[in-house]
């Protein structure tokens, strides 16, 4: 059997009549009601979970030169941390004039004072929306925790 691709209007998103790109974010996305998260209301549902360690990377280059970290400190232990933490960590450092490592001590991140509804969120989301990072369909396996692995502040040489 042979199936055409043909355009047709649809009634995603209220009846839309021009062509629109709609991103919509929820913190509590398990508390939407079912009209909302019904096929063909959004093309995707996408999960986007603390950043990767290459996001990370990135982060703590654009914050370092934002606050001007010097390049050669060594960087905190960051697993599971936000890029509003890794912002916060170089702020502070700034600030108290003191290293990142140092800084860090005053950072209580996200994944620790609320690791319970965080680990509710990912289970929600794992087999029920794409995963951000990786495509596909995101699974709580996914996510694996991010290392610390000798990174430094320097723009990469490649």
């Amino acid at each position: 059997m042979k199936y055409d691709c043909v355009e047709h209007s649809s009634d995603s998103l209220a009846d839309r009549t021009s062509d629109v790109f709609v991103v919509a974010t929820a913190n509590r996305v398990n508390q939407l009601p079912p009209e909302l998260t019904r096929a063909e209301r959004f093309d995707g549902v996408f999960f986007v979970d603390s950043p990767g360690r290459e996001e990370k990377q990135a982060i703590w280059q654009i914050h370092g030169r934002t606050f001007a970290t010097d390049a050669q400190h060594e960087l905190p232990i960051d697993d599971e941390w936000t890029g509003a933490e890794l912002h916060s960590c170089c702020r502070l450092s700034r600030l108290l004039c003191v290293s990142l490592v140092e800084a860090a001590q005053n950072i209580v991140p996200v994944a620790i004072s609320a690791a319970e509804s965080l680990a509710e969120l990912r289970q929600w989301a794992s087999g029920r929306c794409l995963g951000a990072e990786r495509g596909g369909v995101y699974r709580v396996s996914d996510k694996r925790p991010a290392k610390r692995r000798g990174i430094s502040l320097a723009p990469s040489e490649n």
